[in-house]
């Protein structure tokens, strides 16, 4: 499914592949560019390539993390999908004017998850360094991906020496609690420690956010599927709304994007499962991708 999808990407949208973000062996990134004649195409298809800087002046862009060695389904293994498989939303986005670029990062073993949370951090601002001008960036996720595009919500972008443009999360099947996994993957391949789970979870650094987003219309979305397994569910609500809970583990307990302050919202899709919910992103009538371009281009108004 994922190597058809991006295969038809590629074959039919002008693109940019495996672009460096950074030095690492596998710090690159992909670019695919809205359709000639879509709603956000300003050049023509031919000068794309040669003025790919001018041609998202006036574009959306979506920064799509593909999914890394941390999946938690029924199996409690590891499915790896590397960015030349996870080219789902490409063609029904750049066919309505968004850019979308997929990228790519160490997986387990070769990556701790500290380091792919700074992969994922130095390729949102490789983007908005390569298009200053664009309208917006959204980052989007699933299940681990979701992780790790939520950690993008604590990143102090000074740091990275950019002001990003970030305009919205769409946060699919995460993961924003690791500490239920410690005792999966507390072995090969992840080495996850309890240590580890607690600085790598969104969930708990919510409270030590260094700063609300620069724009305080910048829209979470927290999706989950109507057949996913109930900790995928589980965590998706808690993270949006919080645990049902006494008014002093309301106090001790980490904050949650609704009482954080974050403008967000909770989708459940309905007769779609963990894998279903991304694989359907293929189809340009599918719910969740009208939901993405209703929320990308409400927000350009």
């Amino acid at each position: 499914m994922g190597k058809q999808a991006t295969k038809s990407a590629q074959a039919t949208r002008t693109n940019l592949l495996n672009v460096p973000y950074g030095d690492g062996e596998g710090e690159k990134l992909d670019i695919y560019f809205p359709e000639a004649g879509s709603e956000g195409d300003s050049l023509g298809v031919s000068n794309l390539l040669q003025f790919s800087a001018i041609a998202l002046k006036r574009k959306h862009v979506i920064v799509q993390m593909r999914r890394p060695g941390l999946e938690v389904p029924r199996s409690r293994g590891l499915c790896v999908m590397c960015k030349d498989e996870s080219a789902f939303m490409v063609n029904p986005l750049t066919a309505q004017g968004v850019a979308v670029v997929v990228v790519a990062y160490d997986i387990a073993p070769k990556g701790s998850l500290g380091r792919m949370v700074d992969q994922v951090a130095r390729s949102v601002a490789f983007v908005q360094k390569r298009y200053p001008c664009n309208e917006g960036i959204y980052l989007c996720g699933h299940s681990a991906g979701a992780h790790l595009a939520a950690m993008m919500l604590l990143v102090n972008w000074t740091e990275h020496g950019v002001t990003c443009n970030l305009k919205g999360f769409f946060l699919l099947s995460g993961i924003y609690d690791l500490e239920p996994l410690v005792h999966i993957f507390w072995k090969e391949p992840l080495l996850l420690t309890p240590e580890d789970a607690q600085r790598t979870s969104p969930q708990w650094l919510l409270e030590a956010a260094p700063r609300r987003p620069a724009d305080p219309a910048c829209h979470v979305l927290v999706i989950v599927g109507q057949y996913d397994s109930p900790e995928f569910r589980r965590q998706s609500r808690e993270f949006y709304q919080g645990p049902h809970r006494s008014l002093a583990q309301m106090f001790s307990e980490p904050r949650t994007l609704c009482r954080g302050g974050w403008k967000a919202s909770f989708e459940e899709l309905q007769d779609v499962d963990h894998f279903e919910i991304v694989w359907k992103l293929t189809q340009k009538d599918y719910g969740l991708n009208q939901i993405i371009l209703k929320t990308i281009f409400q927000d350009g108004l």
